[in-house]
């Protein structure tokens, strides 16, 4: 009799919890207030208008119900956009519109349990979108194997530089090549073409899909090719930073491995700074650019480029008879370099421009008027970690051996 009980308390039990889920289940969807009452509207409205877009502030109504206030409004491309802004703030930012001019803004407080406001009808009057500004900027012309794009933008804006072709129907298509970017000083190549006469059609979109103007061009490129690594070799001088003992020597420059540890070389930490190491290309050639991977550096956070000993700020020289006590005068400068993170985030962080820059290899030109040279050397100034040593995955050389 007693097992009967106990069993029967239990099936009783269960039904319970299973009708107190089934309530707490129902409740979940159950409105967040039984005020269904309208709320009042926004007063005290300002304006601050912006490149393409504005700033409203506004004193929120004495509702405890109040859940958010939103805006609601079409932009040039004539799609409606809504902005919703929580009961915390007193403001919000319209944006997306491309040409300067008045537009009307509709301000609407929502309740908890999403019962509308009349609307509050504001004007702003943002001016030109910045990728007019971008577009004025635009400087395109033919680089090695390709062409240059390159543009100020100052505010940071996210946009996509489109770098079109005419296709078999004589239309102008985007063929892969465009730029998407957020970074100030844009300057982006386009590589791997003939040296024909092409025509391209440049405009600047941002992400709302607006437009500028187009810029059309026809580029001639000038003629490079990839030096073979197979035909590279260490140069090291009596002046050079020696490497580590555990064997990461200048032949991991040009082992076509890119990012596994340990294929990287890495100089000495004890050498004092600058760091310098030479190679030999194998070859005399008009050199066009040099292009250089970094190692990603392990940190706690992750995997990081812009980072301890990848190289910051850093010189490229060239010789075609280098003097064999290491001494520089026998080398001329071709050019000064500094690494810059496209986003302008700190050090421990980094955006997907970022990423994509440094895992595509930075590319430094080299001076157009620069002789033909042989050997390069590279002489390290500070790295991300303020010293002297440096470590790289792989290095390439293009240019034109005829």
């Amino acid at each position: 009799m007693k097992k009967f009980i106990l069993k029967y308390s239990l099936i009783m039990l269960c039904i319970a919890s299973v009708l107190v889920a089934c309530d707490q289940s129902d409740n979940v969807n159950a409105p967040l207030s039984n005020d269904t009452s309208k709320p009042g509207q926004v007063s005290e409205v300002s304006v601050t208008n912006f490149s393409g877009k504005s700033e409203i502030t506004y004193t929120l109504p004495e509702n405890d119900n109040l859940l958010y206030v939103k805006a609601v409004y079409t932009i040039d491309t004539g799609a409606e956009r809504e902005i919703k802004s929580s009961f915390y703030k007193n403001g919000l930012t319209v944006d997306g519109f491309s040409l300067a001019g008045a537009r009307d803004i509709k301000l609407i407080s929502v309740s908890r349990n999403e019962v509308e406001s009349d609307p509050v009808t504001v004007t702003v009057n943002p001016t030109n979108s910045p990728i007019f500004e971008i577009f004025d900027s635009l400087n395109v012309g033919p680089d090695f194997g390709g062409l240059f794009v390159e543009a100020k933008n100052p505010e940071r804006t996210d946009v996509a530089i489109l770098v079109m072709e005419k296709d078999d129907n004589n239309d102008w298509v985007n063929t892969g090549n465009s730029i998407y970017t957020s970074t100030d000083d844009i300057f982006r190549t386009v590589r791997g073409l003939d040296t024909l006469d092409f025509d391209f059609a440049i405009t600047v979109r941002d992400r709302y899909l607006n437009t500028s103007d187009t810029l059309f061009k026809t580029i001639k490129p000038i003629f490079e090719v990839e030096m073979p690594r197979t035909q590279y070799a260490g140069f090291p001088l009596p002046n050079d930073a020696p490497t580590e003992d555990f064997g990461f020597g200048l032949d991991r420059l040009f082992d076509n491995n890119f990012r596994s540890w340990p294929r990287i070389f890495i100089t000495d930490a004890s050498a004092p700074a600058p760091h310098s190491f030479t190679i030999d290309i194998g070859q005399e050639l008009k050199i066009s650019r040099v292009r250089i991977w970094d190692y990603p550096q392990q940190t706690g956070a992750g995997f990081f480029y812009y980072w301890q000993f990848n190289m910051r700020k850093f010189e490229i020289w060239g010789s075609n008879n280098p003097s064999s006590d290491g001494s520089w005068d026998s080398w001329d400068l071709l050019g000064t370099y500094e690494v810059i993170k496209p986003s302008g985030l700190p050090l421990t962080q980094q955006s997907a421009e970022d990423l994509e820059f440094a895992q595509d290899g930075f590319n430094w030109p080299i001076p157009i008027t620069s002789p033909k040279y042989r050997y390069l050397r590279i002489n390290n100034l500070e790295n991300f970690a303020g010293g002297g040593r440096l470590a790289i995955a792989e290095l390439r050389v293009y240019g034109d051996p005829r």
